[in-house]
């Protein structure tokens, strides 16, 4: 496995969590919103990896393949492929109603998000 997938299992630093953690949402919006980031940073990560190829479910399911080999569990591989594909659609259709591209999401985009919800 290489550095950089190590680095992905933990892609959000402190700061972003501490900035988070500081916004007035309720607990839940912000819950949600801490698993966007998480999911956003994935993506972006990804995406740099590999030249920004969009919508490659193949190196998602590649990503997960790779986490879920430190558990030793396909169903966990399986559930959260289908977990990071589902919010990679979500946060593409946003992304594009909001006229952005998805690797210049931020935080801020993020909140908006969840408070339509």
């Amino acid at each position: 496995m290489s550095k950089h997938i190590d680095h992905l299992s933990n892609p959000l630093n402190i700061q972003t969590i501490q900035e988070i953690d500081s916004l007035d949402l309720p607990i839940m919006q912000k819950h949600h919103l801490r698993i966007l980031a998480h999911c956003l940073n994935i993506l972006k990560n990804i995406n740099a990896d590999n030249s920004l190829v969009h919508n490659n479910n193949k190196l998602l399911r590649e990503w997960c393949d790779n986490q879920s080999k430190k558990f030793d569990d396909k169903k966990f591989s399986d559930l959260f492929y289908e977990q990071l594909e589902s919010t990679s659609k979500k946060l593409r259709d946003f992304s594009k109603g909001i006229g952005k591209n998805l690797e210049d999401l931020e935080i801020d985009d993020l909140v908006f998000l969840v408070e339509q919800q």
